[in-house]
């Protein structure tokens, strides 16, 4: 689409990721014209959807609840257990890792939505896929998985973003790529369009209502420093170059409240010589996750987080912040041979910085930049308070941890002793900032002064007041795609609604 053909829409969507497209979606479903922007050029779109595993997080009873998302055969079905994964399930997990701070209407509204949501998605061509390789185990001859989360979109992140626009040019949804939002059209204090540059030129696109759900402010490194802290913005960043935190700035000057934790962000470890910013034939495999399975250590050889504190799926978003704060801003995960078959495929890509080695001695002068000596005790140390009256049991916290050391390992702690012996670098990748906007069940943009900014709604990683301090993982795409569709079809019924006015 050229943007001299851009004039006018009923809703305009800003963005271009899951969150959007599903916004798009919705509102056409709802019979508005709707046209997308995308900053990034078309190769690029997707922002930071198109750089994550495609986990899914959804809340189901009984295996009829799996297949309204899972397209699964007999067979499959007969050697699997899914387990439970209920509304409370979901909702206990959110407010526990969020230190029961999440908001408890958005978060209740986006639980109880997440199945339908999903197989919405399904309906309108979207594929998801179980997520055998990293949520299950076989154990007993039956594939089991655990902590709840089954489902990932086909294809990870890349696969759903290549997916959401091809069905919407099927749909007639024009997106003009290389089109950089960078204000609201403003009358009486409703919303009535945005204000884009697209390439060298000024665009003025009216609208009756428009959607902002173009991410965070991850990839603005002054940005992170004055929210987040010292030594964010040195952070690797896991995902797109174009998460500037445009949207919200322009919802801010647009009188929205802010809202969530400002000063908190996903963040994950990441291999250490990874580019600054994600790259898309990667995509999230330089993160390093199996790290419940070993140890991980600091320059000055020392552990510094309880590995096994909980299902990875439950640490692995707050222990970027840990790894960011040790000396150098780096850690080194270590494996020995007895877990090399659990470690994930992110494990055995080729761009990884590994070392591996016949003895610990030999593989401490590897890793580079840690106290060797100091290392070396730390794992006599450990080796000699690992729980062996407890057996392990790789898909259950089995409380098989550590006695008597100041940081604990709390399950899956095996002694350090089966040659050969492997090590990874890795340092802070960041993913999305937890501070956003305020919005209400309707994803109405609030005002400071609790009231709707007419003509205003949001979804995605804008969405302030979701996540505190940490994050259960495969929840992103889901309360994006819930609200998102969401909030296109109140942004469709709000212009309809204004269209109808100007014909009286």
């Amino acid at each position: 689409m050229r943007s001299k053909d851009v004039r006018e829409a009923n809703v305009v969507v800003v963005g271009a990721g899951n969150a959007a497209m599903c916004a798009a979606f919705a509102a056409r479903d709802a019979g508005a014209s709707v046209l997308v922007l995308e900053r990034a050029p078309e190769a690029e779109c997707g922002g930071n959807s198109a750089f994550t595993g495609g986990a899914t997080r959804f809340a189901f009873s009984n295996v009829d609840e799996v297949r309204e998302v899972l397209d699964l055969t007999e067979e499959e079905i007969a050697n699997t257990d899914f387990g439970t994964y209920t509304e409370e399930d979901f909702l206990e997990d959110m407010g526990r890792v969020t230190q029961y701070r999440c908001d408890p209407d958005l978060t209740e509204l986006f639980v109880r939505n997440s199945r339908q949501t999903l197989a919405w998605m399904k309906s309108k061509g979207v594929r998801f896929e179980a997520m055998w390789a990293r949520q299950s185990q076989k154990v007993d001859g039956r594939v089991k998985f655990y902590a709840g989360l089954i489902c990932a979109t086909w294809g990870a992140g890349q696969g759903l973003i290549d997916s959401l626009h091809k069905l919407a040019r099927q749909n007639g949804i024009p997106v003009l790529y290389e089109a950089a939002a960078t204000g609201l059209i403003r009358e009486n204090g409703a919303v009535r369009g945005v204000v884009a540059e697209a390439r060298g030129r000024t665009l003025e696109v009216r609208a009756g209502a428009v959607v902002l759900a173009c991410g965070g402010f991850e990839s603005n490194a002054e940005m992170r420093a004055r929210y987040l802290g010292p030594s964010w913005d040195l952070a690797k960043v896991r995902g797109t170059r174009f998460n500037m935190g445009d949207g919200i700035r322009m919802a801010l000057a647009a009188g929205a409240m802010p809202f969530g934790h400002w000063s908190g962000a996903h963040a994950v470890g990441w291999d250490l010589n990874a580019p600054r910013f994600g790259e898309r034939e990667i995509g999230d495999l330089f993160q390093k996750h199996s790290y419940p399975f070993g140890i991980m250590v600091n320059a000055n050889g020392e552990r510094f987080v309880d590995e096994g504190a909980d299902f990875r799926n439950y640490t692995y978003a707050k222990y970027g912040l840990e790894i960011l704060q040790q000396p150098g801003m780096f850690a080194w995960q270590i494996f020995d041979a007895k877990v090399n078959h659990l470690l994930r495929d992110e494990y055995r890509i080729r761009k990884i910085t590994k070392v591996e080695a016949p003895t610990l001695e030999a593989l401490m002068a590897k890793l580079e930049g840690v106290n060797a000596e100091r290392c070396l005790r730390t794992i006599a140390e450990y080796n000699l308070a690992v729980r062996q009256d407890i057996p392990f049991n790789a898909v259950i916290l089995d409380g098989r941890g550590t006695t008597g050391l100041a940081i604990p390992k709390s399950n899956w702690a095996n002694v350090l002793d089966t040659p050969p012996f492997q090590a990874y670098a890795i340092t802070c990748g960041i993913t999305f900032t937890f501070g956003g906007v305020r919005i209400s069940t309707r994803a109405a943009v609030q005002s400071v002064a609790g009231r709707d900014v007419p003509g205003l709604y949001a979804a995605g990683e804008m969405v302030g007041g979701l996540f505190y301090f940490n994050y259960p993982s495969g929840t992103g795409l889901v309360s994006g795609a819930v609200f998102g569709r969401i909030a296109g079809t109140e942004a469709a019924r709000h212009a309809r609604a204004k269209a109808a006015m100007a014909v009286k």
